[in-house]
Order: structure tokens, then C-alpha cells, then sequence
């Protein structure tokens, strides 16, 4: 079919290119698919690390240090939190 006399012409030899470019890339995208499926499911039998508990306080100061509120809301918002502590 892509044979020239007793050689192979160059299409031939291009196709032969690309069909073993396209069988190994195949190969290692399965072998990393397979890598990485047996690693998450090694991972979804492990507990999850327990959540600290953050002070509400604190999170709201976060939130106004980096520009999320405006000082009037973070006052506000944190005399809310001091009115509504279980301890008080």
C-alpha cells in the first residue's frame, strides 16, 4: 500500500511515525491514570485530619486585615459576636 519498488515511501514512513508516537503516548497516559487512581484510593481510606477550632473573632479580624470589610462591618459585626457568646 505505502511500499515504492522495494522501499517505503515517505507518507508511509510518517504514518509509522505518528502511529508509534500515538501507541506510546496511550501507554503512559494509562500507566499515570492507573498511578494516580491507586493513590486516591489509598487516600479515601485515611480519616480526614480533625478541624482546629478558630476563634469567630479572630476570623473576622482576618477577614478585615485583608480589606474584605470595611472598619464600620468589622465593628459591627463583632459586637454581634460579643453579644451572642454561649459564655456570656
Amino acid at each position: 500500500m505505502y511500499w515504492h519498488g522495494d522501499h517505503m515511501n515517505g507518507w508511509g514512513f510518517a504514518f509509522m511515525m505518528i502511529g508509534n508516537l500515538v501507541f506510546w503516548g496511550v501507554v503512559i497516559f494509562a500507566v499515570v491514570m492507573l498511578v494516580r487512581s491507586t493513590a486516591r484510593s489509598e487516600q479515601r481510606g485515611q480519616a480526614a485530619p480533625p478541624r482546629e477550632h478558630r476563634d469567630p473573632e479572630a476570623i473576622l479580624a482576618e477577614r478585615f486585615a485583608r480589606g474584605e470589610m470595611e472598619a464600620e462591618e468589622y465593628r459591627a459585626r463583632l459586637q454581634v459576636l460579643r453579644d451572642h457568646r454561649p459564655d456570656a
